[in-house]
């Protein structure tokens, strides 16, 4: 299971992303051009102190990034054919989100094998890119790996 960026434009986002993905041990995947120059403050600041924790790999382009990337595209998309509660996920699935101000493309669209959409009230028209991204990664996992990580109860006082 990976998670991958198309162009993302804002370094918060992709460093929230990052830090999700280095706290649940999942690869990211950033497709270029970025709207950001990498290894800014903004990116460190919201999330690259994690870098040394999460598998990050670079592709110049769409193309790059297709060619070596295998498994299916799972696009979270506003546009999406099935809801995110309906939707049902696979161990090498790749979850891919669009760039923040354009979204995903068609051709983006067209390649993806699972296209899902998270269920809002009426009259919103989407989230935050990174909150959408924690949702459903964690829908996912909680299908694919239950349990994968082991640990104590929280204790509350």
């Amino acid at each position: 299971m990976r998670v991958a960026l198309f162009e993302p434009d804002i370094a918060g986002n992709v460093g929230t992303i990052l830090r999700t993905a280095a706290c649940f041990g999942v690869p990211v995947d950033l497709i270029e051009p970025m709207g950001f120059p990498w290894g800014t403050a903004a990116l460190r600041r919201s999330g690259m102190d994690y870098a040394d924790a999460v598998e990050v790999r670079r592709h110049e382009d769409w193309n790059a990034f297709r060619t070596a990337t295998p498994g299916r595209l799972v696009l979270a998309t506003t546009r999406g054919a099935v809801g995110l509660w309906d939707a049902r996920f696979e161990a090498g699935d790749v979850l891919l989100l669009g760039s923040e101000g354009r979204g995903a493309p068609d051709h983006v669209h067209a390649a993806a094998g699972l296209r899902v959409a998270i269920p809002m009230r009426p009259g919103m028209r989407s989230l935050n890119v990174a909150v959408a991204g924690a949702m459903v990664l964690g829908e996912m996992l909680r299908q694919v790996h239950p349990k994968p990580f082991v640990s104590s109860p929280v204790e509350t006082r």
